[in-house]
């Protein structure tokens, strides 16, 4: 049972996204206290997608590499499943936001940084935890679609 280097990859970005949201939640920041908390950016719901879309390809890699070389229908439909539940969240979540929120928060963050990412937030966050956020998913979503044909 060897690991293909594209699985390798993917799990090292789903515990790279795990380490991204957990240092972030760690964060004692005014803004998560208030109605809403942290789910009110959509930086950090499509941090949470993207968490989750990668646990997904994970899972379905794990899965694909324990039901090789088995002949059970019902282990074959199920891994389907999955397979199609992993394009589905790619297509309809993943890649539209991610595309969306990194497009959007540079385009105004370079038009006045205020709007989107005042000078005040750099007291809490971190320049890598904010770049973690926001441009990891422009690096990991094209390395996930050349690695698997949807």
């Amino acid at each position: 049972m060897a690991l293909v280097p594209c699985q390798v990859l993917r799990a090292a970005i789903l515990l790279s996204y795990c380490s991204i949201l957990c240092n972030y939640k760690a964060i004692d920041m005014p803004a998560h206290q208030t109605y809403g908390g942290s789910w009110k950016f959509l930086t950090f719901i499509d941090l949470v997608i993207q968490a989750v879309f990668f646990g997904i390809c994970v899972l379905t890699d794990l899965s694909s590499l324990l039901t090789k070389g088995n002949d059970s229908q019902e282990q074959e439909r199920q891994l389907k499943k999955l397979i199609s539940l992993r394009d589905w969240v790619m297509a309809v979540l993943a890649f539209p936001v991610g595309v969306f929120v990194v497009t959007m928060f540079w385009s105004i963050y370079i038009y006045d940084r205020e709007l989107v990412y005042p000078k005040l937030l750099d007291n809490f966050i971190p320049a890598w935890l904010n770049h973690g956020m926001v441009s990891k998913v422009m690096q990991t979503l094209p390395c996930k679609t050349r690695s698997v044909r949807h």
